[in-house]
């Protein structure tokens, strides 16, 4: 089997034109929250109920909540691009000015998301640069939560969903 030079920027710039959710993903080392921005999220399996997330070898920040072996993952809302830059950078205190409460399982909640799951690690594989991990989600927000639109990411730009009108 003849394997191709993929230049990783041109590979970038590709994936580029497929439009993912932000999410922070959460946890705690010790009492202290911990959490970063991850635009690789998405279901695995709804019985067991399981999700996934991946997350490049060189963080510094899952390492903190790995030993814990349990994660919250916030799905942003469309006016949360503040809390989506914030958790990216490294080096400066992520949870400024930012609303937060404990999950059953002390996992951070971010306050006005669109949904959040609390999950516990169910699975790690390793995966080139990044780390693919695997959750049982154990609780979740509640319906009356849901309120609003996802921030989404496309062409290295933030963006909104817009409503069609009703053809009809």
């Amino acid at each position: 089997m003849t394997t191709m030079f993929v230049d990783p920027r041109r590979f970038r710039d590709a994936l580029s034109h497929y439009p993912s959710g932000i999410t922070v993903i959460t946890g705690a080392q010790g009492a202290e929250p911990v959490g970063f921005t991850c635009q690789s999220f998405y279901s695995v399996s709804m019985a067991p109920p399981l999700v996934s997330f991946s997350v490049q070898k060189t963080s510094t920040s899952y390492p903190r909540i790995r030993p814990s072996e349990r994660f919250c993952v916030n799905v942003l809302a469309h006016d949360q691009q503040r809390i989506s830059n914030q958790f990216a950078r490294s080096g400066t205190d992520k949870w400024a000015g930012v609303s937060w409460h404990s999950s059953a399982l002390g996992n951070p909640v971010l306050a006005d998301t669109v949904m959040w799951l609390d999950c516990t690690t169910w699975a790690e594989h390793d995966a080139g640069d990044h780390l693919i991990i695997v959750g049982e989600v154990s609780e979740m927000s509640t319906p009356d939560w849901h309120k609003g639109d996802p921030l989404l990411f496309f062409q290295g730009t933030y963006r909104q969903l817009r409503h069609r009108e009703d053809p009809r």
